[in-house]
Protein backbone atom coordinates (compact mmCIF):
# COMPACT_ATOMS: atom_id res chain seq x y z
CA UNK A 1 0.00 0.00 0.00
CA UNK A 2 2.92 2.39 0.55
CA UNK A 3 3.85 2.34 -3.11
CA UNK A 4 0.35 2.74 -4.21
CA UNK A 5 0.07 5.90 -2.10
CA UNK A 6 3.03 7.19 -3.05
CA UNK A 7 2.01 7.96 -6.30
CA UNK A 8 -1.73 8.44 -5.81
CA UNK A 9 -1.02 11.30 -3.25
CA UNK A 10 -3.51 13.88 -3.94
CA UNK A 11 -1.31 16.96 -2.74
CA UNK A 12 1.18 16.30 -5.07
CA UNK A 13 -1.32 15.71 -7.80
CA UNK A 14 -2.59 19.09 -7.02
CA UNK A 15 0.57 20.08 -7.66
CA UNK A 16 1.35 18.32 -10.64
CA UNK A 17 -1.87 19.72 -12.43
CA UNK A 18 -0.78 23.49 -11.12
CA UNK A 19 2.55 22.40 -13.03
CA UNK A 20 0.27 21.30 -16.29
CA UNK A 21 -1.73 24.46 -16.16
CA UNK A 22 1.40 26.94 -16.00
CA UNK A 23 3.54 25.01 -18.89
CA UNK A 24 -0.18 24.86 -20.72
CA UNK A 25 -0.28 28.84 -20.10
CA UNK A 26 2.70 29.17 -23.45
CA UNK A 27 0.76 27.55 -25.41
CA UNK A 28 -0.96 29.83 -28.37
CA UNK A 29 -3.14 26.89 -29.26
CA UNK A 30 -5.71 24.01 -27.97
CA UNK A 31 -3.10 20.68 -28.39
CA UNK A 32 -4.16 17.09 -28.71
CA UNK A 33 -2.32 14.47 -27.04
CA UNK A 34 -2.93 10.49 -27.47
CA UNK A 35 -2.28 7.88 -25.03
CA UNK A 36 -1.57 4.60 -26.95
CA UNK A 37 -1.79 1.83 -23.79
CA UNK A 38 -5.21 0.46 -23.51
CA UNK A 39 -3.89 0.43 -19.14
CA UNK A 40 -3.06 4.20 -19.46
CA UNK A 41 -6.95 4.74 -21.38
CA UNK A 42 -8.10 2.99 -17.98
CA UNK A 43 -6.35 5.11 -15.73
CA UNK A 44 -7.02 8.24 -17.35
CA UNK A 45 -10.80 7.87 -17.15
CA UNK A 46 -10.87 5.97 -13.84
CA UNK A 47 -8.75 8.92 -11.80
CA UNK A 48 -10.35 11.47 -13.45
CA UNK A 49 -7.35 13.18 -15.22
CA UNK A 50 -9.20 14.97 -17.97
CA UNK A 51 -10.97 17.27 -15.05
CA UNK A 52 -7.40 18.04 -13.98
CA UNK A 53 -6.21 19.72 -17.07
CA UNK A 54 -6.93 23.11 -18.85
CA UNK A 55 -8.98 23.31 -21.81
CA UNK A 56 -5.91 24.27 -24.26
CA UNK A 57 -4.73 20.32 -23.28
CA UNK A 58 -7.20 17.19 -25.42
CA UNK A 59 -6.41 13.92 -24.87
CA UNK A 60 -7.60 11.17 -26.83
CA UNK A 61 -7.56 7.76 -26.73
CA UNK A 62 -5.25 5.62 -30.03
CA UNK A 63 -4.76 2.24 -30.65
CA UNK A 64 -3.62 0.79 -27.40
CA UNK A 65 -5.70 -2.01 -26.79
CA UNK A 66 -4.45 -5.21 -28.58
CA UNK A 67 -7.50 -7.21 -28.70
CA UNK A 68 -9.36 -3.91 -29.82
CA UNK A 69 -6.85 -3.80 -33.15
CA UNK A 70 -7.38 -7.04 -34.29
CA UNK A 71 -8.66 -8.08 -37.30
CA UNK A 72 -11.86 -9.24 -37.22
CA UNK A 73 -11.21 -12.44 -40.05
CA UNK A 74 -8.54 -13.40 -37.15
CA UNK A 75 -11.47 -13.74 -34.87
CA UNK A 76 -13.27 -15.79 -37.73
CA UNK A 77 -10.17 -17.93 -38.33
CA UNK A 78 -9.91 -18.96 -34.47
CA UNK A 79 -13.50 -19.81 -35.09
CA UNK A 80 -13.06 -21.90 -38.05
CA UNK A 81 -10.60 -23.80 -36.21
CA UNK A 82 -12.34 -24.28 -33.63
CA UNK A 83 -14.78 -26.20 -35.61
CA UNK A 84 -12.17 -28.78 -36.60
CA UNK A 85 -12.23 -31.92 -34.66
CA UNK A 86 -9.52 -32.97 -31.86
CA UNK A 87 -8.79 -28.96 -31.55
CA UNK A 88 -8.63 -27.20 -28.56
CA UNK A 89 -8.13 -23.15 -28.73
CA UNK A 90 -6.65 -21.70 -25.75
CA UNK A 91 -6.41 -17.74 -24.93
CA UNK A 92 -6.04 -15.34 -22.95
CA UNK A 93 -9.80 -14.31 -21.60
CA UNK A 94 -10.80 -10.83 -23.43
CA UNK A 95 -10.45 -12.47 -26.89
CA UNK A 96 -13.57 -14.99 -26.31
CA UNK A 97 -16.15 -12.31 -26.09
CA UNK A 98 -14.49 -10.56 -29.69
CA UNK A 99 -17.36 -10.73 -31.82
CA UNK A 100 -16.43 -12.06 -35.67
CA UNK A 101 -18.79 -11.87 -38.79
CA UNK A 102 -21.08 -14.47 -37.63
CA UNK A 103 -19.72 -15.75 -34.14
CA UNK A 104 -17.86 -15.22 -31.24
CA UNK A 105 -15.57 -18.08 -28.89
CA UNK A 106 -17.99 -17.91 -26.16
CA UNK A 107 -20.35 -19.04 -28.49
CA UNK A 108 -18.51 -21.61 -29.95
CA UNK A 109 -17.84 -22.73 -26.72
CA UNK A 110 -21.58 -23.07 -25.74
CA UNK A 111 -22.22 -25.31 -28.37
CA UNK A 112 -19.66 -27.53 -27.28
CA UNK A 113 -16.09 -26.42 -28.80
CA UNK A 114 -13.16 -26.97 -26.63
CA UNK A 115 -12.48 -23.14 -25.89
CA UNK A 116 -10.24 -22.65 -22.77
CA UNK A 117 -9.29 -19.69 -20.82
CA UNK A 118 -5.24 -19.68 -19.45
CA UNK A 119 -3.19 -17.45 -17.68
CA UNK A 120 -0.45 -18.42 -19.68
CA UNK A 121 0.70 -19.53 -23.29
CA UNK A 122 2.55 -21.93 -21.01
CA UNK A 123 -0.39 -23.73 -19.84
CA UNK A 124 -0.94 -24.28 -23.53
CA UNK A 125 1.88 -25.97 -24.07
CA UNK A 126 1.67 -28.21 -20.75
CA UNK A 127 -2.19 -29.14 -22.29
CA UNK A 128 -0.82 -29.95 -25.23
CA UNK A 129 1.60 -32.09 -23.56
CA UNK A 130 -1.05 -33.79 -21.44
CA UNK A 131 -2.84 -34.71 -24.89
CA UNK A 132 -0.70 -35.73 -27.24
CA UNK A 133 -3.44 -36.88 -29.62
CA UNK A 134 -5.32 -33.10 -30.01
CA UNK A 135 -3.90 -29.80 -31.65
CA UNK A 136 -4.01 -27.27 -29.62
CA UNK A 137 -3.85 -23.64 -30.85
CA UNK A 138 -2.81 -20.48 -28.20
CA UNK A 139 -4.29 -16.91 -29.80
CA UNK A 140 -1.11 -14.99 -29.98
CA UNK A 141 -2.77 -11.62 -29.72
CA UNK A 142 -0.82 -8.66 -28.09
CA UNK A 143 1.95 -6.15 -28.83
CA UNK A 144 5.74 -6.34 -27.47
CA UNK A 145 4.80 -6.95 -23.80
CA UNK A 146 3.43 -10.26 -24.27
CA UNK A 147 4.72 -11.33 -27.78
CA UNK A 148 8.05 -12.31 -25.81
CA UNK A 149 6.75 -15.03 -23.38
CA UNK A 150 4.59 -16.69 -26.40
CA UNK A 151 7.69 -17.53 -27.98
CA UNK A 152 9.02 -19.03 -25.39
CA UNK A 153 6.30 -21.18 -25.61
CA UNK A 154 7.29 -21.94 -29.06
CA UNK A 155 10.75 -22.42 -27.68
CA UNK A 156 9.78 -24.91 -25.25
CA UNK A 157 7.65 -26.76 -27.21
CA UNK A 158 10.19 -27.27 -29.61
CA UNK A 159 12.43 -28.25 -27.03
CA UNK A 160 9.93 -30.72 -25.92
CA UNK A 161 9.44 -32.11 -28.62
CA UNK A 162 5.59 -30.90 -28.72
CA UNK A 163 4.27 -31.15 -32.63
CA UNK A 164 0.83 -31.16 -31.68
CA UNK A 165 1.09 -27.03 -30.06
CA UNK A 166 0.99 -24.34 -32.54
CA UNK A 167 0.02 -20.17 -31.98
CA UNK A 168 -2.56 -18.31 -34.47
CA UNK A 169 -0.57 -14.99 -34.55
CA UNK A 170 -1.60 -11.76 -34.36
CA UNK A 171 1.46 -10.17 -32.90
CA UNK A 172 1.85 -6.10 -33.34
CA UNK A 173 4.48 -3.43 -32.45
CA UNK A 174 3.76 -0.01 -31.72
CA UNK A 175 5.63 2.39 -33.18
CA UNK A 176 4.96 1.75 -36.61
CA UNK A 177 0.95 2.98 -35.80
CA UNK A 178 2.22 6.33 -33.91
CA UNK A 179 4.15 7.06 -37.51
CA UNK A 180 0.96 6.51 -39.23
CA UNK A 181 -1.53 8.40 -36.68
CA UNK A 182 0.92 11.58 -36.95
CA UNK A 183 0.29 11.65 -40.35
CA UNK A 184 -3.45 11.10 -40.19
CA UNK A 185 -6.41 12.87 -40.11
CA UNK A 186 -6.40 13.80 -36.65
CA UNK A 187 -3.37 16.69 -35.74
CA UNK A 188 -1.37 15.35 -32.61
CA UNK A 189 0.77 17.12 -30.84
CA UNK A 190 2.55 14.79 -28.29
CA UNK A 191 2.52 11.03 -27.70
CA UNK A 192 2.01 9.54 -23.73
CA UNK A 193 3.82 6.29 -24.77
CA UNK A 194 3.33 3.42 -23.47
CA UNK A 195 4.95 1.90 -20.26
CA UNK A 196 4.24 -1.90 -20.79
CA UNK A 197 5.98 -1.66 -24.17
CA UNK A 198 8.22 0.49 -23.57
CA UNK A 199 10.06 -1.60 -20.85
CA UNK A 200 10.51 -4.44 -24.07
CA UNK A 201 11.89 -1.97 -26.37
CA UNK A 202 13.14 1.14 -24.93
CA UNK A 203 12.46 4.76 -24.78
CA UNK A 204 14.72 5.02 -27.43
CA UNK A 205 12.28 3.31 -29.84
CA UNK A 206 10.43 6.98 -30.06
CA UNK A 207 13.61 8.51 -31.11
CA UNK A 208 12.58 8.04 -34.92
CA UNK A 209 8.76 9.51 -34.05
CA UNK A 210 9.77 12.37 -32.49
CA UNK A 211 12.68 13.23 -35.06
CA UNK A 212 10.74 12.70 -38.22
CA UNK A 213 7.31 14.24 -37.46
CA UNK A 214 8.76 16.92 -34.47
CA UNK A 215 6.50 15.21 -32.36
CA UNK A 216 6.79 15.27 -28.29
CA UNK A 217 6.95 11.76 -26.84
CA UNK A 218 6.89 10.97 -23.03
CA UNK A 219 7.21 7.48 -21.77
CA UNK A 220 4.79 7.56 -18.68
CA UNK A 221 4.19 5.26 -15.80
CA UNK A 222 0.44 4.12 -15.25
CA UNK A 223 -0.49 5.42 -11.85
CA UNK A 224 -2.02 8.98 -11.64
CA UNK A 225 0.99 10.96 -10.58
CA UNK A 226 2.62 9.59 -13.48
CA UNK A 227 0.14 10.50 -15.97
CA UNK A 228 0.12 14.05 -14.42
CA UNK A 229 3.85 14.36 -14.77
CA UNK A 230 3.95 13.26 -18.34
CA UNK A 231 1.26 15.44 -19.28
CA UNK A 232 2.86 18.73 -17.69
CA UNK A 233 6.56 17.44 -19.27
CA UNK A 234 4.34 17.14 -22.09
CA UNK A 235 2.82 20.55 -22.32
CA UNK A 236 6.56 22.03 -21.75
CA UNK A 237 7.78 20.42 -24.51
CA UNK A 238 4.93 21.92 -26.99
CA UNK A 239 5.14 25.38 -25.54
CA UNK A 240 8.89 25.21 -25.86
CA UNK A 241 8.44 24.07 -29.13
CA UNK A 242 10.64 21.01 -28.68
CA UNK A 243 10.18 17.64 -29.99
CA UNK A 244 12.37 15.02 -27.87
CA UNK A 245 11.87 11.48 -26.02
CA UNK A 246 11.62 12.07 -22.47
CA UNK A 247 11.72 9.20 -19.70
CA UNK A 248 8.99 10.00 -17.11
CA UNK A 249 8.98 6.24 -15.76
CA UNK A 250 12.69 6.06 -15.81
CA UNK A 251 12.49 3.66 -12.95
CA UNK A 252 11.53 0.53 -14.72
CA UNK A 253 11.88 1.89 -18.41
CA UNK A 254 15.29 1.83 -19.74
CA UNK A 255 16.85 3.76 -22.85
CA UNK A 256 17.60 0.35 -24.76
CA UNK A 257 14.42 -1.76 -23.24
CA UNK A 258 14.96 -5.33 -22.17
CA UNK A 259 18.01 -6.63 -24.49
CA UNK A 260 16.92 -10.69 -23.66
CA UNK A 261 13.68 -9.99 -24.68
CA UNK A 262 14.09 -8.59 -27.83
CA UNK A 263 16.42 -11.59 -28.31
CA UNK A 264 13.88 -13.48 -27.95
CA UNK A 265 11.22 -11.67 -30.44
CA UNK A 266 14.39 -11.82 -32.59
CA UNK A 267 14.84 -15.51 -32.37
CA UNK A 268 11.14 -17.12 -33.39
CA UNK A 269 9.27 -14.04 -35.31
CA UNK A 270 10.27 -11.88 -37.87
CA UNK A 271 8.95 -8.14 -39.34
CA UNK A 272 5.94 -8.45 -41.64
CA UNK A 273 2.71 -5.94 -42.51
CA UNK A 274 -0.04 -6.29 -40.16
CA UNK A 275 -4.08 -5.41 -40.31
CA UNK A 276 -5.27 -2.93 -37.81
CA UNK A 277 -8.75 -2.39 -36.90
CA UNK A 278 -9.29 1.30 -38.19
CA UNK A 279 -5.73 1.54 -39.58
CA UNK A 280 -5.36 -1.10 -42.25
CA UNK A 281 -2.55 -2.63 -43.02
CA UNK A 282 0.28 -0.88 -41.53
CA UNK A 283 3.80 -2.20 -43.28
CA UNK A 284 6.35 -3.83 -40.65
CA UNK A 285 4.06 -3.16 -37.89
CA UNK A 286 3.58 -7.15 -37.14
CA UNK A 287 5.49 -9.90 -36.23
CA UNK A 288 5.36 -13.31 -37.79
CA UNK A 289 6.79 -16.58 -37.07
CA UNK A 290 9.45 -17.38 -38.88
CA UNK A 291 10.21 -20.41 -41.18
CA UNK A 292 12.68 -22.01 -38.33
CA UNK A 293 9.22 -22.35 -36.53
CA UNK A 294 6.75 -23.23 -39.04
CA UNK A 295 5.19 -26.37 -37.61
CA UNK A 296 3.89 -24.17 -34.98
CA UNK A 297 2.10 -21.45 -37.02
CA UNK A 298 -1.21 -22.27 -36.83
CA UNK A 299 -2.11 -20.48 -39.46
CA UNK A 300 0.25 -22.51 -42.22
CA UNK A 301 -0.80 -25.74 -40.11
CA UNK A 302 -4.60 -25.36 -40.71
CA UNK A 303 -4.89 -23.02 -43.74
CA UNK A 304 -8.17 -21.96 -43.27
CA UNK A 305 -9.71 -20.00 -46.07
CA UNK A 306 -12.79 -17.74 -45.09
CA UNK A 307 -14.88 -15.57 -46.84
CA UNK A 308 -14.34 -11.31 -46.20
CA UNK A 309 -15.27 -10.61 -42.71
CA UNK A 310 -18.37 -8.24 -41.86
CA UNK A 311 -18.12 -5.41 -39.33
CA UNK A 312 -21.08 -4.02 -38.07
CA UNK A 313 -21.43 -1.37 -39.75
CA UNK A 314 -23.35 0.79 -36.67
CA UNK A 315 -20.25 -0.03 -34.70
CA UNK A 316 -17.39 3.07 -34.97
CA UNK A 317 -14.64 1.40 -33.09
CA UNK A 318 -12.30 1.89 -35.78
CA UNK A 319 -12.50 5.63 -35.60
CA UNK A 320 -12.25 5.39 -31.79
CA UNK A 321 -9.20 3.99 -32.60
CA UNK A 322 -7.52 6.34 -34.32
CA UNK A 323 -8.59 9.13 -31.83
CA UNK A 324 -11.60 10.88 -34.25
CA UNK A 325 -14.45 10.28 -31.98
CA UNK A 326 -14.92 9.51 -28.60
CA UNK A 327 -17.02 6.61 -27.77
CA UNK A 328 -20.58 8.69 -26.24
CA UNK A 329 -20.75 9.43 -30.07
CA UNK A 330 -21.33 5.83 -30.98
CA UNK A 331 -24.99 5.61 -31.21
CA UNK A 332 -24.22 2.21 -29.84
CA UNK A 333 -23.07 3.37 -27.03
CA UNK A 334 -24.20 2.47 -23.74
CA UNK A 335 -27.49 1.12 -25.23
CA UNK A 336 -27.36 -1.61 -27.87
CA UNK A 337 -23.51 -2.06 -27.10
CA UNK A 338 -22.92 -2.14 -23.26
CA UNK A 339 -19.55 -4.57 -21.88
CA UNK A 340 -22.46 -7.28 -21.34
CA UNK A 341 -23.65 -7.10 -24.85
CA UNK A 342 -20.75 -6.26 -26.52
CA UNK A 343 -21.01 -5.26 -30.16
CA UNK A 344 -17.12 -3.93 -31.12
CA UNK A 345 -14.05 -4.80 -29.44
CA UNK A 346 -13.76 -1.87 -28.03
CA UNK A 347 -16.35 -2.61 -25.49
CA UNK A 348 -15.30 -6.19 -25.17
CA UNK A 349 -11.53 -5.47 -23.86
CA UNK A 350 -10.87 -4.68 -20.02
CA UNK A 351 -8.24 -1.93 -21.45
CA UNK A 352 -11.25 -1.05 -24.24
CA UNK A 353 -11.75 3.39 -24.78
CA UNK A 354 -15.45 2.50 -24.69
CA UNK A 355 -15.28 -0.32 -21.91
CA UNK A 356 -13.32 2.55 -19.78
CA UNK A 357 -15.76 5.34 -20.72
CA UNK A 358 -18.63 3.41 -20.15
CA UNK A 359 -16.83 1.94 -16.85
CA UNK A 360 -15.96 5.24 -15.24
CA UNK A 361 -18.35 7.34 -17.04
CA UNK A 362 -21.36 6.62 -14.89
CA UNK A 363 -22.92 4.32 -18.08
CA UNK A 364 -22.94 1.55 -15.69
CA UNK A 365 -24.25 3.09 -12.79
Amino acid sequence: MKYINEFRDKETADKLADDIRKAASGLDRQITLMEVCGTHTMAIYRYGIRSMIPKSIKLVSGPGCPVCVTPINYVDTAVEIAAQPNVAITTFGDMVRVPGSRSTLQKERSSGKEIRVVYSPLDAVALAKENPAKEVVFLGVGFETTAPLIACSILEARREGIANYSVLCAHKTMPEPMEVLTSGEIKLDGYICPAHVSAIIGADAYIPVAKKFSMPCVVTGFEPLDILKGLAMLARQAAEGRAEVENEYYRVVKPEGNKKAQQILRQVFVKSDAVWRGLGTIPDSGLAISEEFDKFDASKKFGVTLPEPKENPACICGRILKGLNDPPECRLFGSACTPDNPIGACMVSSEGTCAAAYRYGGYGE
